[in-house]
């Protein structure tokens, strides 16, 4: 028997909630949680006018409080919106006038395979965006579209090799100042926690 998705609703408002509930409810592939329910969700359902400030928020505390995998339903889908969405880590993203309780649970679905789920509109508007932000903020910076300039990129393999500050600035013909400006940079940049996090996240991104 195929183990049930544990899913919990969050709607702006009780009448939205109970409704998109309501309508989980009566799908095979998942299971919704009540509020009061002890156990963590495998995914959270957003359901909410607009990514606006407010929704924001509220996604970051289901990320921070352990929860991977959100799917965001709104009802204004505008390009802001689209990029917001990649920043917080939304997993899925749907129109409410096209999440009928089919497709949201196959976002549900997706999502609790690490995969994503958006409109083929709006993934195309989304890829025109970020092409946007690769040619006129990143490219000036020399910034690849993996989030790293070959100098990043260089540190970050002999870090992965075992080497330490002198030794990267030794074989990269840099001050040892410098390298150490480099790696707090792309630290602070990808908001990662200290080195070994940095190289993990690069060789995740398949960077290194």
């Amino acid at each position: 028997m195929t183990t049930r998705l544990s899913v919990r609703v969050h709607g702006t408002d009780p009448i939205t909630e109970a409704g998109v509930a309501s309508q989980m409810r009566g799908r095979p592939e998942v299971h919704v949680l009540d509020h009061d329910h002890p156990d963590d969700a495998d995914v959270a359902v957003v359901v909410v006018e607009s990514l606006d400030d407010d929704a924001k928020c509220w996604v970051r505390s289901l990320r921070r409080g352990g929860c991977g995998h959100v799917v965001a339903v709104c009802n204004t889908i505008d390009d802001g919106a689209l990029m917001c969405a990649v920043e917080l880590g939304v997993s899925a993203l749907l129109r409410r006038s096209e999440a009928s309780p089919e497709r949201l649970s196959s976002a549900v679905v997706s999502a609790a395979r690490g995969d994503g789920a958006m409109a083929p509109d709006l993934l195309g508007r989304l890829l025109v965006q970020m092409n946007r932000v690769q040619n006129n903020v990143l490219a000036p910076r020399g910034i690849g579209p993996t989030g790293f300039t070959i100098r990043e990129v260089e540190v970050l393999r002999l870090l992965a090799d075992g080497c330490d500050t002198s030794d990267i600035a030794c074989q990269l013909a840099y001050s040892e100042r410098t390298i150490k400006n480099v790696i707090h940079d792309l630290t602070s940049r990808l908001q990662l926690r200290n080195r070994s996090h940095a190289v993990a996240y690069a060789m995740r991104a398949g960077v290194i």
